[in-house]
């Protein structure tokens, strides 16, 4: 649907939840507040401008690969999405031009079969509908995330939890597991249990730029809070890293906490 009132500018929605928000003018205009938390953790990855090697599991409307097109001219990019039909749409109503290529596929198979050390980012934003499938929500997964990445690269999540925080302290788990530094990003009123909504996990075997991202995210319109040591050990404290069997898709949303009218 366009946004009219905003020239080129147009939000993505499947079954009625809001996926992707893109500017076709001004691809730097990050609309959602989780996009725009990845945006920040592109900055603060590398010095400005400096191109990346970055895999999307999880396509929409591309609204991050356009991003990093954007301000780090040169990065090599692929976004993988499950949904044939929606990549078409997508292609013939918001074209994405030379920002990145898109592979039709399950983000798992093809992270599995992704050359290993390749990659400086990747970043999993795959729902079903409103939830995360099982089988990207295990440690094993993230392992596989791992083996993608170059020295120092970034591993980011998003996911999506509320009240007790179940999933989100799995997901914790699993990814302290694999990585040495890890953090959380979250609205403060999320990561008390007062409402559900957006998690941001980061992972890297390097140290990651917390103070570079606490600062700019307490600058967003809506602040969210950068989560890491003793307080996300102890969140990870509340479960145990989740293997392939044990997998189950996140918890769905209450109703209409996604939805629109």
């Amino acid at each position: 649907m366009p946004d009219l009132d905003s020239d080129g500018s147009w939000l993505l929605t499947l079954d009625g939840t809001p996926q992707s928000y893109v500017d076709l003018v001004d691809p730097t205009r990050l609309e959602f507040e989780y996009t725009r938390r990845l945006g920040h953790l592109v900055d603060a990855l590398a010095p400005a401008g400096v191109p990346l090697a970055a895999l999307h599991l999880g396509g929409g409307a591309l609204t991050l690969p356009r991003y990093v097109a954007a301000t780090r001219p040169g990065s090599r990019q692929l976004a993988v999405e499950a949904d044939g039909p929606l990549v078409d749409l997508v292609a013939e109503v918001l074209p994405w031009g030379a920002a990145a290529e898109v592979a039709v596929g399950d983000a798992r198979e093809r992270l599995a079969a992704t050359e290993p050390a390749g990659w400086d980012l990747v970043v999993a934003d795959v729902f079903q509908g409103s939830r995360t499938p099982a089988h990207l929500n295990s440690v094993d997964f993230v392992r596989l995330a791992a083996a993608a990445l170059r020295p120092g690269g970034c591993y980011a999540a998003n996911l999506a939890d509320g009240a007790p925080l179940a999933f989100a302290a799995a997901q914790t788990a699993n990814v302290r597991a694999v990585f040495a530094h890890t953090c959380l990003i979250a609205e403060p009123s999320v990561l008390r249990g007062r409402r559900y909504g957006n998690l941001l996990l980061v992972g890297s075997d390097h140290p990651l730029p917390a103070d570079t991202l606490a600062r700019r995210l307490a600058a967003d319109p809506f602040p969210a809070r950068l989560v890491d040591g003793p307080d996300l050990r102890r969140l990870a404290a509340r479960a145990t890293p989740v293997p392939d069997a044990e997998a189950e898709p996140s918890p769905p949303p209450p109703s209409g906490a996604f939805s629109i009218g």
